[in-house]
């Protein structure tokens, strides 16, 4: 759905994006991350036409991107945009006729999402009179009312309480599910790793890390592995010949054993070598989170 090839964007003496290429397929969850200043918001920009590149191009479903894009594209920005003391049902109503919407379908599918939002008594009410988890709702539904090929969120769940965040989740979800394709940007890895499909990371205005969330995970792995076994004696003679033990905790004649492989040794080795001595309870390979790899690229990029 989108082809973003080679963008530049300078800010006076600062660089924000420098030869930035992503390529976003149609009805996945593409998480954008980095650490604040990274230049993701001046990418999200230039993506919804709020500004442009210096140099680079961006395809939209194979078009270069122009105007007629923009009632295509939704975008949920950080700092939240709504009209405080302008009544919720009107600023609906002005919001989806700019993108493109009659009034009379505007205001269907306001009821519907009302409805769905369980913001069926809001209409006449002002946004400075709501909560900010109330005030994110309003702005979630205007965000979606007019049903985007392209979904933007930046940090969608901010000042929502659990089950409301819960709850927009599932309709993230029901979106996806229904084929639209979606940009996440969010400092929450637990999101990401739940939602997204594939990652791009960007740091100091360089991508430095782009693929699909499995393949990037896989290629982290690094032989470690959690056993649990059970067992009278009080230690299990360890062969170092076989792999490194790095936290090994013992409860009630169960030991729980953190371990990293040898590069020339197998699990299969290691376990071998311990049925013969314990019961073996449970087996888990311990692959780096999403918050580990971000913290790891980040921090070795910064002393670079």
């Amino acid at each position: 759905m989108l082809e973003i090839n080679n963008i530049v964007k300078q800010y006076a003496q600062h660089r924000a994006l420098d030869d930035i290429s992503l390529s976003i397929k149609r009805g996945t969850i593409f998480g954008l991350l980095g650490p604040n200043g990274a230049g993701k918001t001046s990418l999200i920009r230039i993506i919804t036409q709020i500004t442009g590149p210096d140099s680079g191009s961006i395809l939209f479903n194979g078009e270069h991107l122009n105007p007629q894009h923009i009632e295509k594209i939704g975008y949920l920005p950080e700092e939240r945009g709504l009209y405080k003391k302008m009544q919720i049902g009107d600023q609906m109503l002005y919001l989806a006729q700019l993108k493109g919407l009659s009034k009379e379908e505007a205001k269907r599918r306001i009821k519907h999402w009302f409805e769905k939002m369980e913001m069926q008594t809001w209409w006449n009410k002002k946004v400075e009179d709501l909560s900010k988890g109330m005030q994110q709702k309003v702005q979630f539904v205007a965000t979606v009312l007019h049903q985007p090929e392209l979904l933007i969120l930046d940090e969608p769940f901010s000042g929502f309480d659990p089950v409301n965040a819960d709850l927009i989740k599932s309709e993230i979800l029901e979106l996806h599910n229904n084929g639209t394709t979606i940009i996440f940007s969010t400092h929450r890895m637990e999101s990401v790793e739940e939602l997204c499909d594939n990652i791009a990371l960007i740091n100091k205005s360089k991508k430095i890390l782009d693929g699909s969330l499995v393949e990037i995970k896989n290629s982290y792995r690094e032989n470690k592995f959690k056993i649990v076994y059970h067992s009278q004696e009080d230690s299990i003679p360890i062969n170092y010949a076989l792999f490194i033990v790095e936290y090994n905790k013992r409860v009630d004649h169960t030991t729980t054993l953190f371990i990293k492989i040898l590069e020339d040794k197998t699990i299969n080795e290691i376990l071998s070598y311990l049925l013969e001595k314990v019961e073996i309870r449970h087996v888990e390979e311990i692959i780096p989170s999403i918050h580990d790899i971000f913290v790891k690229e980040v921090t070795t990029n910064r002393l670079n």
